[in-house]
């Protein structure tokens, strides 16, 4: 079976491909505000360097978030019209869920994703059990929550802004998500839908003026 995976949650690409508990080549990148201009540029030269086609992948992963509102509808975009136009199976994981299967480590882990205004995404970890569910909320509500815990823990994030001494940097190690998650049931491609955990900017100024 091969695995697609896609997230382009962050101002990050990662991307790859995953066949018989191998990984055949994959994509890290940081594109910033070049992500929509160039995520199908990067997925179509892997494909080509590979010699595989769209149409050779037989399941797609994709990140659904949280992270960037306009990143997180790239993949997801790209991920559904692969699945629904070449009858393919397509499931979807969250950024954070991603970023701790990348992760072992004999500690709780925590990944972290900047939401601004003293906001962040997180979720807490351990092994393969969800000690805290994915959620935004207060940096320092997370910090209470940890240190009532009153366990070791590290950090997981690729944001250069989070100055813990605690941190693991994010290098998404795609084999290791793949394979935790490739058994995750499918889903309709047009039930798949974002992971914000949050409204939008403007969804809150519409129900501030209502």
């Amino acid at each position: 079976m091969k695995i697609f995976y896609i997230d382009t949650s962050s101002s990050y690409l990662y991307t790859g491909i995953v066949a018989d508990n191998k990984l055949l080549g994959c994509v890290k990148k940081e594109l910033g505000k070049d992500l929509s201009r160039y995520t199908l540029v990067e997925v179509e030269k892997l494909f080509k360097n590979l010699n595989l086609k769209p149409n050779d992948i037989d399941k797609i992963i994709v990140v659904s978030g949280p992270g960037s509102f306009t990143g997180i509808r790239i993949g997801m975009t790209m991920a559904k019209i692969y699945a629904w136009s070449l009858k393919k199976e397509i499931t979807t994981i969250t950024s954070l869920d991603a970023m701790a299967a990348s992760v072992d480590v004999d500690c709780l882990k925590v990944p972290l994703i900047d939401a601004r205004r003293g906001f962040v995404y997180a979720g807490i970890y351990q092994d393969n059990e969800i000690i805290l569910e994915n959620q935004y909320l207060k940096l320092e509500e997370l910090e209470k929550h940890l240190n009532s815990l009153d366990k070791e823990f590290i950090y997981i994030t690729n944001q250069s802004n989070f100055k813990f001494s605690n941190i693991k940097e994010y290098d998404p190690n795609i084999l290791e998500i793949v394979n935790h998650y490739i058994d995750k049931p499918s889903i309709n491609p047009h039930l798949v839908e974002p992971t914000y955990l949050k409204l939008t900017e403007a969804e809150e100024n519409l129900g501030n003026r209502a």
